[in-house]
C-alpha cells in the first residue's frame, strides 16, 4: 500500500486527460505545451489543480529547453553591456568603480581595453568572474 499520495481529483483528472503531460520532444510539442499553459493561465482565479498542473507542464518545457536550446555565450563587452542593460546602469554609473567617465566611455566604445584591475573590480561589481569580461583587442 502506497501511502503520502492523494487520490487526485475528478478535476485535475479531466486536465491530465484533456491534454496528457509527456516528455516534449519537438518544437510541436514545445508550441501545443506552451498553448495549453497559457489557456489554463488565462483562467483566473487558479485552482490548487491548475497550479499543480501547470507546474507539471512548465517542468516539461524547461527540461526540453535545457536539451534544445543553444545559448550564445557573452563575454568581454557584450556581457559587460549586458550585465548593465539587466542592472539597469547607465554608463556614469561605472565611474565609481573605473574612476573616470573617459575610460568608462573607452571601454563601452571599445575603444579602450580595460585593464587588469579595471577587469577586476568590474567583475567583483558585477559578480562575475574576470575570465568573463577579459575584452579581446581588435587587430
Amino acid at each position: 500500500m502506497t501511502t503520502g499520495l492523494k487520490m487526485p481529483s475528478s478535476y485535475y483528472m479531466q486536465l491530465i486527460n484533456a491534454f496528457p503531460p509527456r516528455p516534449i520532444t519537438d518544437d510541436a510539442e514545445l508550441l501545443a505545451t506552451q498553448a495549453r499553459i497559457n489557456a489554463i493561465l488565462d483562467r483566473s482565479p487558479l485552482t490548487q489543480d491548475d497550479q499543480d498542473y501547470l507546474k507539471v507542464l512548465g517542468t516539461l518545457v524547461y527540461e526540453y529547453e535545457e536539451r534544445t536550446e543553444v545559448f550564445p555565450r557573452l563575454t568581454g563587452l557584450a556581457l559587460l553591456k549586458l550585465l548593465m542593460t539587466e542592472m539597469n546602469l547607465l554608463p556614469q554609473d561605472l565611474v565609481p568603480i573605473l574612476e573616470d567617465e573617459s575610460i568608462v566611455d573607452g571601454i563601452l566604445s571599445g575603444a579602450v581595453q580595460p585593464s587588469k584591475l579595471q577587469v577586476q573590480q568590474l567583475a567583483t561589481f558585477f559578480r562575475v568572474s574576470p575570465q568573463s569580461l577579459e575584452m579581446r583587442s581588435r587587430v
